[in-house]
């Protein structure tokens, strides 16, 4: 049993999180993930109303009794989302765990502890990190270069990025972006970290909710499937490199490309559909480097067991037989 500051503080078996994902994040992921004694995080902005949102948690609820969290994304948008109505739901259905991400969560976080509310706050810098510490988010997880979505804009890597982080935070800290097995876990507890967020390994899981053909496409694919859009637009986002995201990138490259230019490609639905029918070239999905490290789609409860007992086998022999005296 690996027991580090993230599992005491959130009451959970194994320092591995299954973080919010669009799309991904239903419920019968998440509580599969609760149930293996990890964290798992159900999508709230997956959900189409606050009170879909609703269902879902309870929905979740009826298949597990372990603790598992909302993620809320906080977007720029013309017209956001009802975020007040969504935090509603999430507190009045019992939820002690949130996981926010994207802009400021400073207005959420504080309303969220006003109700006993426990904050993860996703960050890409150190920057970020610390000013989350500082409006009170209880953990931190600390996303690199090598993730899926939204890498930032600084290109850190997380050999870098973590360690940097842990010496500027005193808040338990997870690490995410390139993880997918126990020599991640080790290398992130390592490098500071309190444990490990991984969001493509999970996708690849029986109880994940997408299409069985994406499965077999993320195992099929190595470490250099992706790509990088909207570089050009400063909101760079890591995908599964296919037809569309080349033509996305092609576009960019030939410089003044607006998100109009690219809106028909872009769209979130093609997405949706992909996961949902399981054509891989229809549309935009997400994916992380980690891919190249993914070669099979274990239940949940295997993939946690095995990453946590080589993990612990990696300490205890390849680490230790290297003591000296």
């Amino acid at each position: 049993m690996l027991k580090t500051r993230f599992t005491e503080l959130f009451g959970i078996e194994h320092p591995i999180v299954q973080g919010g994902m669009q799309w991904v994040g239903r419920a019968e992921l998440v509580a599969a993930v609760a149930n293996a004694g990890a964290l798992g995080f159900v999508t709230a902005l997956t959900q189409p109303t606050p009170d879909d949102l609703r269902k879902e948690i309870a929905r979740c609820q009826e298949m597990t009794d372990k603790p598992f969290g909302v993620n809320l994304t906080i977007l720029p948008a013309l017209k956001p989302p009802p975020y007040a109505e969504y935090r509603q739901a999430i507190v009045e259905s019992g939820i002690k765990i949130v996981e926010t991400a994207g802009y400021n969560p400073e207005e959420h976080i504080a309303e969220f502890k006003k109700y006993g509310v426990k904050v993860i706050h996703k960050c890409t810098a150190v920057r970020h990190a610390v000013k989350a510490q500082k409006i009170g988010a209880d953990a931190i997880s600390i996303d690199g270069f090598e993730c899926a979505g939204h890498p930032g804009e600084d290109d850190i890597p997380g050999l870098i990025l973590i360690p940097a982080a842990a010496d500027k935070v005193s808040i338990p800290m997870i690490a995410s972006g390139g993880f997918g097995d126990a020599r991640g876990l080790v290398a992130a507890l390592a490098l500071g970290a309190d444990g490990i967020n991984m969001g493509t390994r999970f996708m690849c899981t029986a109880e994940s909710p997408i299409h069985q053909r994406v499965k077999e496409q993320i195992v099929a694919n190595d470490e250099r499937a992706t790509d990088l859009i909207f570089r050009t637009l400063r909101n760079t986002s890591r995908v599964a490199r296919n037809a569309v995201s080349q033509e996305v990138v092609a576009i960019e490259r030939k410089g003044g490309a607006t998100i109009d230019d690219l809106r028909h490609l872009v769209a979130g639905q093609r997405g949706k559909v992909v996961y949902e029918q399981g054509d891989p070239e229809f549309g935009i999905w997400s994916a992380g480097m980690v891919q190249g490290l993914i070669h099979d789609i274990p239940t949940c409860a295997e993939l946690v067991s095995r990453i946590v007992s080589e993990a612990e086998a990696i300490i205890a022999q390849r680490l230790g037989a290297m003591r000296v005296g």
